[in-house]
């Protein structure tokens, strides 16, 4: 006899889709590569954006979310291809359903990275659709198709890469070498490198003011005070000199590959120590200074290294920085059985005031080789995630700045338009030469308000960002080991000393890191 929980367990109940399957709107965005050259119409931002526009609001279940293109088509590594991070930043925020590439080599032509995007949509819900192989990753069957045809585009721009780098390694050699960028003073117009006026008077005023006896930060400090500003828009610091005053570019000639890429995939930049041979070209562009005032600063440049390596100073560096980290008073220098101190002013005027002992001269010495020996190995690394925090922060506080917030309303005010431009058209009720004038010109001012928006981020970067670049310059010049105390090394680096213990001593460096050492002492 069956009973009433039989009853119930042999029941079944409908419960009907609160959204059937055939109302379910897909929010679809397009990615692309498009092309720099202006006569390239094919791959232009403008082409590819009216191709997206049409195909995705053609489809009655899909809504337009963005398009996402990154200039460039040779591209290896997702790092600089800054709308395809933008991309994967929106999936993983929910705002995308579906994402249209034309083919696998302009998602990506590193096999890893276009797995790895594939993979984390995947697991996100998010399905890739690769027009010109006909390929949709949300077929599970497709992944190992992908993978083989995103090996093949790997394999493809490799070879072009090593293609490149002989051809660059050849023109080095016969010195017909043209470079994709020019330093400070100079322009690249027609393949030919060419002096800027406005910027050659401040070349000309850094070399002048470093033979006359100024130090690299003076000069930096007197050009920012005069309001003058790098090419990119920041403040010149002890690097962007010191660039400059050692660059043989400025008398003419020119010295290739100082850097070069490693043979890992994707490939590394790497300063060239000697691992790669360097080429040297003598009257390559017009000099902007002498040949002899060059050289001058350059036997300048060296002379100064010796004579702070010798100690040679009217006022000791490390003195200058010094400060007690109780009291806050500076320190003097005095002697005691033959051995240097550093004291306290205060504890030297009154033991009882403050607890801070006498420091040896030579344990801070010792403690900044120290210092170095973990930066030369560490300090790259460190400062690189330093960078990227700093900028991650300093982006995300940008998004709400109104400047930012206002071009953000015109993108989607644009893009609006566009939706709306394309439907119409989609209905017929739109001419088709006013469809096309009016789709290239909301396509030309979307692509003006981002490079706005991208130029007003760069403007506004953080000078933390560029003092840590140059530290991290300045440490990869730096030589392997330091036997002894390089007082040239110690003023680029330190900002202060904060004697923080009797035990213990704290380095602030120039971007405001702060790196603890210990020290032993030898007197009460």
């Amino acid at each position: 006899m069956a009973t009433a929980r039989d009853n119930l367990a042999r029941q079944q109940i409908y419960i009907p889709a609160t959204q059937p399957e055939e109302e379910i709107v897909l929010r679809v965005a397009a990615y692309c590569r498009v092309s720099t050259d202006s006569d390239d119409q094919i791959n232009s931002f403008i082409a590819q954006n009216k191709h997206y526009t049409e195909l995705i609001t053609a489809h009655d279940r899909w809504e337009l979310v963005d398009i996402y293109a990154d200039e460039g088509i040779t591209g290896t590594s997702a790092k600089k291809r800054k709308d395809f991070l933008r991309l994967l930043a929106d999936c993983r925020k929910g705002r995308i359903d579906k994402v249209l590439v034309k083919s696998i080599s302009r998602f990506a032509r590193n096999t890893t990275e276009c797995l790895e995007a594939i993979r984390e949509l995947k697991a996100l819900g998010i399905s890739i659709y690769f027009e010109e192989h006909n390929i949709d990753t949300k077929m599970v069957s497709s992944e190992m198709l992908t993978a083989v045809i995103s090996a093949c585009a790997q394999a493809e721009s490799e070879s072009i890469s090593k293609n490149m780098r002989w051809s660059y390694q050849k023109r080095m050699s016969n010195g017909t070498y043209t470079p994709s960028s020019v330093a400070y003073g100079y322009r690249l117009i027609n393949k030919q490198v060419m002096i800027q006026p406005d910027e050659v008077v401040v070349v000309s005023q850094i070399f002048t003011l470093y033979l006359s006896g100024y130090s690299k930060w003076r000069i930096a400090e007197f050009l920012n005070g005069q309001g003058i500003r790098t090419r990119k828009g920041n403040q010149w610091d002890y690097c962007a000199i010191r660039y400059i005053l050692r660059n043989e570019r400025y008398a003419g000639n020119s010295l290739w590959q100082k850097t070069y890429k490693t043979e890992d995939f994707p490939p590394k930049k790497q300063r060239n120590y000697g691992e790669r041979a360097k080429y040297f070209a003598e009257n390559t562009h017009p000099p902007i200074i002498e040949e002899d005032a060059f050289y001058a600063a350059q036997r300048l440049l060296e002379e100064r290294r010796d004579f702070f390596k010798e100690g040679n100073l009217t006022e000791d560096p490390v003195q200058k920085r010094l400060v007690c980290g109780n009291c806050g008073s500076r320190f003097r220098k005095k002697t005691t059985e033959g051995i240097d101190y550093w004291s306290c002013r205060q504890h030297s005027n009154h033991a009882d005031a403050c607890p801070t002992m006498p420091v040896p001269v030579a344990e801070v010495q010792k403690a900044f080789l120290r210092m170095w020996f973990q930066l030369k190995r560490h300090g790259s690394d460190i400062f690189t995630y330093m960078i990227k925090s700093i900028q991650t922060i300093h982006n995300r506080q940008m998004l709400w700045s109104p400047a930012v917030v206002e071009l953000n309303k015109q993108i989607s005010d644009i893009l609006n338009q566009s939706h709306a431009l394309a439907l119409l058209n989609k209905q017929g009720l739109v001419d088709p030469d006013i469809f096309i004038s009016k789709s290239n010109q909301l396509a030309e001012q979307l692509r003006k308000a981002k490079q706005q928006k991208e130029t007003l981020l760069k403007r506004e970067n953080n000078d933390i960002i560029e003092q840590t670049k140059c530290l991290r310059e300045v440490i990869q010049d730096g030589p392997e080991y330091l036997d002894v105390f390089d007082e040239e090394l110690f003023c680029e680096l330190i900002d202060k000393i904060i004697v923080e213990s009797n035990t213990k001593i704290r380095f602030r460096l120039k971007n405001g890191l702060e790196l603890p050492e210990s020290i032993e002492r030898t007197v009460r």
